[in-house]
């Protein structure tokens, strides 16, 4: 397990991808499961540094896993701003027109689609996401 804490900035998103990148490449990760992984932690990681302390500023945890049976990379992103699950919001109708569509929520279901597995908890003050993909 490897873990890094970083002030919650969308100036810092290049050293979130390339610290989880490391770990990508250290398992020869294929180039498509890796891009559909850095979009899911940029979607993720800017709403934490877009909306977690609005209008403050704070910080945010990102741990990476890997786990073996199956080969999966685990990314969990921490922050103590604002409780949000964004898990809650029900996903858009994206049989609408964009013009149709509420502003807001597709990021969200990008990521659900894309990961095997995303859980969030609110606990001891904070905001706990975890993904979850198959290698």
């Amino acid at each position: 397990m490897k873990e890094m804490t970083l002030a919650a900035s969308k100036e810092k998103l290049d050293e979130v991808l390339s610290f989880i990148d490391e770990e990508l490449e250290k398992v020869s990760c294929p180039p498509r499961i890796m891009m559909q992984v850095d979009i899911a932690v940029e979607e993720l990681f800017v709403n934490i540094a877009s909306y977690a302390y609005a209008p403050g500023k704070g910080t945010a945890l990102i741990r990476v896993e890997m786990e073996k049976n199956p080969l999966a990379i685990r990314i969990t992103f921490e922050d103590s701003g604002i409780p949000y699950n964004p898990l809650a919001k029900a996903d858009p109708d994206i049989t609408l027109s964009a013009e149709d569509r509420q502003i807001g929520g597709l990021g969200i279901y990008m990521v659900k689609k894309s990961m095997n597995d995303v859980i969030y908890q609110h606990k001891d003050g904070k905001n706990i996401l975890t993904i979850v993909k198959h290698l």
